[in-house]
Parts: structure tokens; sequence; C-alpha cells
């Protein structure tokens, strides 16, 4: 079937979105919108996106507050759903049996270890952690891992065919927790260096803005696959923070120096990190590939340099909520400080005498720079 004919095949269709207007939500309604479905938004009208299409409705009252929504989709029908905002739990109770197809979003931190990782011994969630994993199943380890993990039990009691997608941290234009600003704006400043934890290791699963509304959308063109599943949703390739720092600064022309420090002292990191450890927080999106054949549409690079675009056009204020929920203070002095500190530190570490001069290694199986040399340094 062509798109011109699964268009045709949905015209007077309609579907609800829950949300809409946040980072992900435009690229979700073009796309119900594209596919010929009748669309309408839920949100609070507090924003009001431009990339929303004209002809969509709006509905707004407060998606958090059941009694509202109740009251604004009363004797209301659509053919779908996409909850991404509000109450998901009692909305899906609210909608049972008045929608077609329901698809909700919810988060990552209802793994167990996402939030707490020394949940496991050793420290750390399994990577990647699938859609089978385990999930925080007690609230005095992580109350908000719980309630995410309740809620999904929940979800399906009032949806059976559901399709639910976990999120990670998102990115791109509009996020209210952008990450990217703490490097977007040291570049703006003509910072010289930059300050990273354990060379900037650290490995986690996020999505950029349009590879996640892609990811809905499969499901929505899929409804038989996608019933009753659970998807982790991110991009496929997962980069270290030392690749997002390089991505970025490569994107607006920045050449800085990347400082490595202990985590013990690496302070100036902690946002980039996000959390206590540096244990990498990676999941699978295996089975959305395998089953709604799922791919980037914008490849982690690339998305990264259009984030950092729209950041450096709409930067946030200086000391406003982003950075505030961010926790980066951008304190230049003490970081220069810090440097210098451990510059010094450094400067006076002095390499032991090796007993019978045999210092370490990287082992003889490995012949990269460094390493053991090709018994035959003529190839034949």
């Amino acid at each position: 079937m062509t798109e011109d004919s699964k268009r045709e095949s949905r015209r007077g269709a309609t579907a609800l979105v829950i949300g809409g207007t946040g980072p992900s939500g435009p690229f979700v309604v073009k796309g119900l919108v594209d596919r010929g479905f009748a669309t309408s938004i839920l949100h609070s009208g507090n924003h009001e996106p431009p990339e929303i299409p004209p002809e969509v409705e709006h509905i707004h009252t407060d998606a958090f507050a059941p009694e509202k929504v109740a009251a604004v989709l009363r004797g209301r029908t659509f053919d779908v759903c996409i909850a991404t905002y509000g109450r998901l739990r009692r909305n899906a109770e609210l909608l049972a049996g008045r929608v077609g197809q329901f698809i909700s979003v919810g988060g990552f931190p209802g793994y167990q270890g996402y939030m707490n990782a020394p949940l496991f011994s050793p420290t750390g969630m399994p990577m990647p952690t699938r859609e089978d994993g385990l999930r925080v199943d007690d609230p005095s380890q992580d109350g908000k891992g719980f309630r995410i993990a309740r809620t999904e039990d929940l979800l399906f009691e009032a949806q059976p065919d559901a399709t639910h997608f976990r999120y990670p941290w998102v990115y791109g234009p509009r996020q209210p927790a952008p990450r990217e600003w703490s490097f977007v704006r040291r570049i703006l400043d003509r910072r010289p260096h930059i300050i990273v934890a354990e060379d900037g290791l650290s490995l986690s699963s996020f999505g950029y803005v349009e590879n996640l509304a892609h990811a809905l959308l499969l499901a929505v063109d899929q409804p038989e696959k996608a019933a009753g599943q659970i998807y982790n949703a991110a991009d496929q390739e997962v980069l270290s923070i030392r690749q997002v720092i390089e991505t970025i600064a490569q994107s607006m022309g920045h050449a800085w120096e990347i400082v490595s420090m202990p985590w013990e002292i690496a302070w100036p990191a902690r946002p980039f990190v996000a959390q206590p450890w540096t244990t990498h927080r990676v999941v699978s999106v295996g089975k959305l590939e395998a089953e709604l054949g799922y791919r980037d549409v914008v490849p982690p690079h690339e998305a990264l340099a259009r984030t950092a675009r729209w950041l450096a056009g709409n930067p946030p204020k200086p000391g406003g909520p982003e950075e505030m929920v961010l926790q980066d203070p951008f304190d230049y002095v003490a970081e220069d400080a810090l440097i210098a500190s451990f510059r010094e530190l450094i400067a006076r570490v002095v390499e032991p005498t090796w007993a019978e001069g045999h210092a370490p290694g990287y082992g003889l199986a490995f012949s990269g720079p460094g390493g053991r040399a090709s018994s035959n340094p003529q190839f034949t």
C-alpha cells in the first residue's frame, strides 16, 4: 500500500494527543496529520509551538487534573490516542473502551538501577537493559522508579492492548532540561577547556526528539504488531559524554582542551553525568528495531549539531529555570582554580621504578599504537 493510499484509508479517522507541545510533540502531531488523521491535542495552552499544523484542534485543560480531562473529553471517542503527558494511569482508565489504539509514553527510571545504581552488584545497570529487565519493586529503593513501574501495570489493566514506550532523556529544541546547554554555553563563552570525569567515558541512552516521534508513529502504522507491547525508545547509537562534547564543539567550530579528572574531584562534571556514579545507563532498542523496523531518522551526530544550533539561537536565560534544573553554576573562576590545582598535583607525581625494569604494559594481544610490534615488518 502506498503512502497516498494509506492516507486515504485513514480519512475521517481521529487522533488525540495528550500533550503534544513538548520537545517531541510537534513531530508526533505533524506525523498524524500527514497520515490523514483529524488530530486534536489536549494541553494546558501555556505553550503553542508554531510547528503545530493550523488544522489541529487545541483542547485546553490541566492534563494532571483527571476530572477536568473527563469534562473536556465527555462523549468523545478516538481511533488513536497518544498519551505523552498528564496522569497516565487515570487517562488510560478514562479512555478505556473509547479509543481504538492507545499508545503511551513513560520512562527508563522504572528500571531497577537507573536512579539507584548500587541496587545491582557490582554497581550499575545491566548493559544493555532490555524490556524484560528488572523494575523497581520497592518504594524504599527508589520512590519515583516504583511509581513509574506501578503505573505501567495499571496502564495495561485499563488498556490491555496498549503500546507503551519507555523514553530516555530527550534532547532537541524546547527541552526544559537541556544537558547540551552545559557545553553550548561554555563554547559561546569561549572557554578554552572543559572538565570531564574519568575521560568522559560514561554512556547513557538518549533520544533525539524526531527519532522518538518516529518510534511512536511506527506503532500507529503497525497497530497489530504493537498491541500489548512495551518498547524501549532511544537513539540506536549511544555516545559517551566526551563524544557528545567533541561533536558539539566541532559543529560550532570551537577547539578546546578536555581535562579529565577522577570522579571524586571532577565536581564541574556532575551535571554532565547526572547521577552520583559514572556507571553506564544503556538500554537495548533491539525489540523496537526487530518488531517495528525502527532506525534513527536523524543520526546522533547530526542531531547534536541541530540541538547545539538551536540552543545557540535560543539561549536559556543565565540563572534561569533550565540552568536551575541542570544545577550547572557555570562558575569559571572555580573551574580554573580546580584545573590549576589538579595540574600542580599531577606534576608532583613521579613514575616509580619498576622491578627489573618491567613497566606495566598493554598486554601482548594489543598491537595498536604503543603496543606489540609486528613480528614481520614486511606484509606479504
